[in-house]
């Protein structure tokens, strides 16, 4: 029992906390698109790849700074056996090491780097009289490979890589910020069409109910046969199933509109339920040409152009002469003993020693020379190039599809606007027609069959006028999408 009521109590709970963590949102179209790029999942996971690339770019552009790296063994035991030179003899070895190292490292744009090595090591041998080593070495070295000489860098290209990706990374995110755009549109139009619907099936409801009472009255009164009174009964209880109908296909667009702007489904939503449209006009040549300077697609066809024109570059490397030229300068101390000296006493041994070594040097220069592969890098190659065709190719095409794309929905924009004004006005016809068939049917001029006929007409002339919006307003946002332009911010209101 007790814990009955301590389920209960756990359910009103929760059931309140819910109810007061519930928002109320009044929504415009606009408002609905700003939590939309705020909350929904598709955005900030399009914001999450966007960060990546930018972390990626700037991991390239480091490329360049100066590292510096740190090596410490502090300490390190080995016991192991070694081997006399000229017999076969073996004999155990314990040795401890102590060593410290540090790089400075300038990477060049031109492959190439500079570089300062730094270290100090000390070696205690536990056999042979318990020797004692130390090293102490500074060398600066320069290494630059001859792939300068073909105008290609590694380094420059990782560098153009990350910049390419970042912007492709940015021209997505606008693009689907556009779809996102066009999602929301459409769903917002689709709850408010739900929404109209279930208002006209409201008014059908309550006309069908007064033209119930009349029929019922007259009925009483001994004006319409019994069957006329019937099929008015009939009609309410048709008009009552279309409204409930309604009603439940509000709430099912409510909450796919909800999940898709990223609110809670506990949460309570009303839409702007003013009909209003600017009457837009397009000039199909001109929204073309905005298409094609401002479509992601064609930037990211290029930058799928350069990427294969760095890789061809690549490609051809690998096919010609190479080589590396590496020079340095050194100098290195070391002291050894066998006396029972202390690791401190030999590194200041080793030190004395540095100071007054002389100077060591070193100069190299390699080169690696393709003689013969079967045209295996020329074929490489020329799938590369192929490649690199292919990706122009592919951006003319996407080029003439987005100037069909953009004509068609042009001619759409004129053909629904055209529609709806002509819709407009026919609803205000079906309404006072209506108007006027009601008040026969009171006098008694006609049946039930053609007021019912005539409501029937007003229901379909509001739907359709209801659709034509939608349709007009989606049409717009299609265009707005294709062009990455609001035609209808400059239109007069209607």
């Amino acid at each position: 029992m007790k814990r009955t009521v301590f389920t209960a109590i756990a359910i009103v709970a929760s059931a309140f906390s819910t109810r007061l963590c519930a928002e109320n949102y009044d929504l415009t179209l606009e408002q609905s698109i700003v939590i939309a790029k705020e909350k929904s999942y598709t955005m900030q996971n399009l914001m999450h790849e966007l960060k990546i690339a930018e972390y990626n770019l700037q991991s390239a552009k480091r490329q360049l700074k100066t590292h510096v790296d740190m090596e410490l063994t502090l300490p390190s035991f080995d016991q192991t056996v070694r081997q006399y030179a000229d017999v076969i003899d073996f004999y155990t070895v314990h040795r401890l090491t102590l060593s410290s190292g540090l790089t400075i490292n300038q990477p060049l744009p031109t492959d190439g780097n500079i570089f300062v090595q730094s270290g100090l090591a000390a070696y205690r041998d536990y056999y042979d009289g318990n020797t004692i080593t130390s090293n102490l070495n500074t060398r600066i070295g320069f290494r630059q490979p001859l792939d300068l000489l073909y105008g290609y860098s590694s380094i420059r290209v990782a560098i153009k890589n990350a910049e390419l990706a970042y912007e492709r990374a940015n021209k997505t995110l606008q693009r689907n910020e556009l779809s996102m755009v066009a999602q929301v549109s459409n769903s917002y139009y689709n709850l408010l069409m739900s929404q109209k619907s279930s208002e006209i099936a409201r008014m059908n409801l309550d006309r069908q109910t007064e033209a119930y009472e009349i029929s019922k009255n007259k009925y009483e009164a001994g004006l319409i046969r019994e069957v006329d009174a019937l099929q008015m009964e009939v009609d309410l209880a048709e008009a009552q199933s279309n409204y409930d109908a309604a009603l439940l296909s509000q709430n099912s667009s409510t909450n796919s509109f909800k999940e898709l702007i990223g609110i809670e489904l506990s949460d309570s939503v009303s839409l702007s339920s003013e009909l209003i449209y600017k009457p837009v006009f397009v000039d199909a040549d001109h929204a073309v040409q905005l298409a094609l300077d401002n479509r992601t697609e064609l930037r990211e066809e290029e930058i799928a152009a350069e990427l294969i024109l760095l890789d061809v570059k690549r490609q051809q490397l690998n096919g010609r002469i190479r080589g590396n030229f590496n020079a340095y300068i050194e100098k290195v101390g070391t002291a050894s003993s066998t006396t029972d000296m202390r690791i401190p006493n030999s590194v200041q041994s080793s030190y004395e020693h540095f100071m007054n070594a002389p100077v060591s040097y070193g100069v190299g220069f390699t080169v690696s020379i393709p003689i013969f592969d079967w045209g295996e890098n020329r074929s490489l190659v020329r799938a590369a190039q192929t490649r690199y065709k292919q990706s122009l190719l592919s951006r003319e095409n996407t080029r003439r599809d987005i100037e069909t794309e953009v004509r068609n929905l042009a001619a759409n924009v004129s053909s629904s606007l055209k529609r709806l004004q002509l819709l407009e006005k026919n609803i205000a016809v079906a309404e006072k027609s209506f108007e006027i068939t009601l008040q026969r049917y009171t006098d008694g001029d006609i049946d039930s069959q053609a007021l019912a006929l005539e409501r029937n007409r007003l229901n379909t002339a509001r739907t359709s006028h209801l659709s034509a919006y939608i349709s007009y307003q989606m049409a717009l946002t299609n265009l707005m999408r294709a062009t990455f332009y609001d035609f209808s911010k400059d239109a007069p209101a209607n």
